[in-house]
């Protein structure tokens, strides 16, 4: 019987322990991380974007061919990083359009558009949209929404990257960041693309 009580208390301090954990765990991404909007309903997500003037964080990306994509492959180029949650929304199709036009005229610049969609969705995506001008990357088995603090870490989006805009200089600096507020709203194009014109 004494057995029993012994592994019945331990369990109980075990359970407190993780309860306790899961709680503490909650409140730091709510404290740590940048409130934003879900159709005006507060959501989190893991942190917050890196400053303008740091050096761009070095992360690894799937292409739709698979294949694994850094950072440092362009380094040399400005590069815009149009984050957002799925391909298949409209806000982030329009995005993804958007930034496929305004890229097309832009020197030394590519456009990398960032979201957990698989590969293959993505793929289909731009052929169906005659997307020619961006790069599609998926973030499906890689860790940089925790790195770059985009991940949403609660709401009925959770585990999705929000809606960001970064861009990088050809030396590998951040000049510019927002993290778009509202996800069902558009990031500023023409402040993004008035740091490299």
């Amino acid at each position: 019987m004494t057995d029993i009580k012994n592994s019945m208390q331990t369990f109980k301090i075990f359970f407190l322990g993780l309860a306790g954990i899961l709680i503490t765990g909650c409140a730091l991404a709510q404290t740590t991380g940048t409130a934003i909007t879900l159709g005006g309903k507060t959501i989190h997500t893991v942190g917050k974007l890196p400053a303008v003037g740091t050096s761009v964080k070095e992360v690894t990306l799937t292409g739709v061919d698979l294949k694994d994509n850094t950072l440092a492959d362009y380094k040399g180029k400005y590069v815009i990083m149009n984050i957002f949650p799925s391909v298949n929304t409209g806000v982030c199709s329009k995005s993804v359009r958007k930034f496929n036009e305004d890229a097309a005229g832009l020197k030394n610049t590519t456009v990398l558009c960032i979201s957990k969609d698989l590969p293959f969705a993505q793929k289909a995506f731009c052929g169906a949209e005659g997307i020619k001008n961006v790069v599609m990357l998926s973030d499906f088995r890689t860790d940089f929404g925790n790195s770059y603090g985009v991940q949403i870490a609660d709401g009925p989006m959770k585990g999705l990257l929000s809606r960001a805009v970064i861009v990088v200089n050809p030396e590998g600096k951040i000049i510019y960041e927002q993290q778009v507020p509202e996800i069902g709203q558009e990031p500023d194009y023409a402040a993004a693309l008035a740091v490299i014109k």
